[in-house]
């Protein structure tokens, strides 16, 4: 486990967020309180010890994921565990982050996705009228949950349209799973308007890579750094400009990459591949956003040149409306000192 990215001082530059999952923004005493307020049990085996989440590995990891999430029942449990994390964001200087949401958590605790949803948006209501932050959602399909499961959320995120849902997933057991049965879903999404990207190149290689590019829609990549693996693919993301949504500490404490040092994002950057950064589940690894760009320049030598730079090709490649994006961009480029 890498250490506690509070040990690295946060930029002061302006930062955005392309890659984080709802669920797995909530710390662990969010998780203890709307247990409380749910009068609920933690399921055992969630926490190692009173701030940490328990987990060895990735499918451990995913398990410990799931565990967590059930005691998160309620529309008001949702607004809370977004609203939190986007302030905390703000704090950090953040100014968009768009928010990987699993219906599937959601209808597993019993909740519609009306309901779901309502919480939700609450939540990015909230911290934008607190901070300013501007917060969009990203619904995930599971692998692990199967193809019909994925083709109903897909079916259901283009049936029901909203301008805070603005972009299609797919996210679990990337190994065990690839990505060829899931088209449909991809399709049912990008013909509905929804922009697409999928995780990829994390725990497996190129090749989850190359066939996650095969599905309709793909334009950015959560992950996607073992590609490097593959020269041909590097330079095909490249000359694609295919987004690379970068989680140098999820890969680092999930075994993806032993060290920072080892960490492609300085090489694929160098190879022309646009890439952002992002927290993934940001309290099960120590991490923040803020805390990745600090990674970014301690580790990677980045100066806040490049870390801007960083902000604004996320925030090119965001599914964000085009006005909302350019105000964005206007408030990138047109800073005071500082941020």
């Amino acid at each position: 486990m890498p250490a506690d990215l509070t040990d690295y001082v946060v930029p002061d530059v302006p930062k955005a967020e392309l890659h984080v999952h709802l669920e797995g923004t909530a710390r662990p005493d969010l998780i203890r309180r709307l247990a409380a307020r749910n009068k609920v049990a933690i399921p055992d085996g969630t926490f190692e010890d009173e701030d940490t989440f328990r987990w060895r590995d990735f499918l451990d990891f995913l398990n410990t994921y799931d565990l967590a999430a059930s005691v998160i029942r309620t529309a008001a449990d949702y607004r809370d565990v977004v609203y939190e994390y986007l302030v905390a964001c703000a704090a950090e200087g953040t100014r968009y982050v768009e928010l990987i949401s699993s219906p599937d958590h959601a209808r597993a605790v019993g909740l519609t996705e009306a309901e779901h949803r309502a919480g939700i948006f609450q939540g990015i209501d909230d911290a934008r009228a607190q901070t300013g932050i501007e917060g969009r959602i990203l619904v995930s399909i599971v692998r692990n949950f199967g193809v019909e499961a994925a083709e109903r959320t897909a079916q259901e995120a283009a049936d029901n349209p909203h301008e805070y849902v603005v972009g299609f997933n797919m996210a679990g057991d990337e190994a065990g799973f690839p990505p060829p049965d899931f088209t449909r879903a991809f399709a049912i999404a990008h013909d509905a308007g929804l922009g697409c990207t999928c995780h990829a190149g994390e725990h497996a290689g190129p090749e989850s890579v190359r066939a996650a590019l095969q599905l309709p829609g793909v334009v950015r990549l959560s992950h996607g750094v073992r590609a490097i693996e593959d020269p041909d693919l590097v330079r095909e993301l490249a000359e694609r400009q295919i987004v690379l949504e970068v989680c140098p500490t999820s890969n680092v404490a999930l075994g993806v990459y032993a060290t920072y040092a080892d960490h492609p994002l300085p090489a694929l950057m160098a190879a022309g591949v646009p890439v952002t950064l992002a927290s993934d589940d940001p309290p099960y690894f120590g991490a923040t956003i803020g805390g990745e760009y600090g990674v970014a320049r301690a580790h990677f030598g980045l100066d806040d040149e490049q870390l801007v730079a960083i902000t604004a090709t996320a925030l090119g490649a965001a599914f964000v409306d085009d006005q909302t994006r350019a105000a964005l961009l206007n408030g990138l480029h047109n800073r005071p000192l500082g941020l």
